[in-house]
Formats: C-alpha cells, sequence, structure tokens
C-alpha cells in the first residue's frame, strides 16, 4: 500500500511495522491499553495517519514512534523500520532501562552448578512452607 493517502488499521500497522509478531497480538495489546496515541487510549481499528505519535509498551520496553508512512503489507525489518521514527527521547530512555536491567541481573547472586537431589528436596520443601 505505501501511499499516504490510503488508511489501514492501526493493529495491521503495527504488526506490518514489526512490533507485535502477529496481527491478533497487536489487537490485543491495543486492547489491553499497552498503545496510546497522545496519552490516550484507543482502539485497534482506529485509522493510523501520517505524524501521529504513538506510544507502544512491549515486555519491558517502551518505545514512542512517529508514524513517517502507511502500510498493511509485512516486509523484511530493514523496509518495515521505515515506517516510523523512533524519538530521540524514546532512544535515550531505552538505553538506560537496558543498562539498569543489566546491572541488575549482575548483581543477583548466581551459582555456578545446578542444585543437587539434597539441594533440590530442601528447595521444595522451603517453598511448600511459603
Amino acid at each position: 500500500m505505501s501511499n499516504s493517502e490510503d488508511t489501514v488499521r492501526l493493529d495491521k500497522w503495527l504488526w506490518a511495522a514489526r512490533f507485535f509478531k502477529t496481527r491478533a497480538l497487536a489487537s490485543e495489546a491495543v486492547s489491553g491499553g499497552k498503545v496510546h496515541l497522545a496519552g490516550n487510549r484507543i482502539k485497534p481499528s482506529r485509522k493510523v495517519k501520517l505524524d501521529d505519535c504513538y506510544e507502544i509498551r512491549r515486555a519491558y520496553e517502551r518505545y514512542e514512534v512517529i508514524v513517517t508512512d502507511v502500510s498493511d503489507r509485512r516486509s523484511p525489518a530493514s523496509s518495515a523500520q521505515n515506517l516510523y521514527r523512533e524519538t530521540e527521547d524514546s532512544i535515550e530512555r531505552r538505553g538506560v532501562e537496558a543498562e539498569k536491567r543489566k546491572l541488575a541481573l549482575m548483581q543477583r547472586p548466581r551459582s555456578s552448578t545446578r542444585p543437587d537431589k539434597k539441594q533440590r528436596r530442601k528447595i521444595r520443601q522451603f517453598n511448600e512452607k511459603l
């Protein structure tokens, strides 16, 4: 489609832009409040327009993207990135959050080996008491 006058549903555009693996997941995310337009919740059937600014939350990541092109066809990731432009704030914020997650993971104690049979029994006993 790729013409600026064409209209596409939001869930279809999110799928084509490769934010979600399936259109059903995209629709569910929009319905579940994971996608906002100007701070407001929207419906999956909303038509995408050029220069709309969407806030998309996916797992630990939060994207703020501006629509630069409209398409209803899923294409390779390199082509799909041409459908939107991520804001500088969003890129910086995602980098900071990723770094925080990495540091938190490094602080967590890790065992060098898996628990043996005796240790597993103790773990199960402890969890049953909770």
